[in-house]
């Protein structure tokens, strides 16, 4: 099966870690388009512009402004945006955070690494999955019949 060239909004206050993203996306010769926001509130802004959806979604969860967690509630909101498939990438092993983040309706829930090499084999793993998952290649198909 082809794999997609996909879209991805990632929304992460930390600098470093979207450093780390783009080093990934590069070390492994990924040629997904990577949409940036430095918390919830931008990352709103952009998806409300329904012309520029994503495939995809990253997402921390301790963001200034709105957080993770009410930001996935405003998502998964939406008739629209609720469709689109939410990873959560996060430092936070905390239980209530996955038990809340699951039961609003992500994807996944991924735990950053610490060590670089750690990551790279994560984050590969998780963006070849998606860009092999078929969901992907037929949300938009579902959202045009809405």
């Amino acid at each position: 099966m082809k794999k997609k060239v996909l879209s991805i909004l990632l929304i992460e206050d930390d600098r470093i870690e979207v450093m780390k993203l783009k080093r990934v996306l590069s070390k492994e010769a990924l040629n997904h388009k990577l949409i940036e926001a430095k918390n919830g509130e931008e990352a709103l802004t952009l998806l409300r512009d329904k012309s520029i959806l994503p495939d995809l979604i990253l997402l921390d969860l301790n963001m200034p402004k709105i957080d993770g967690i009410e930001f996935l509630k405003i998502l998964k909101a939406d008739e629209t945006l609720k469709y689109i498939p939410t990873v959560v990438l996060t430092t936070s092993s905390n239980h209530n955070d996955v038990k809340q983040c699951y039961e609003i309706g992500i994807a996944g829930y991924v735990l950053k690494p610490l060590k670089y090499e750690d990551y790279v084999t994560k984050l590969s793993g998780l963006l070849n999955y998606w860009s092999l998952n078929e969901l992907i290649h037929m949300w938009w198909k579902v959202l045009c019949l809405l």
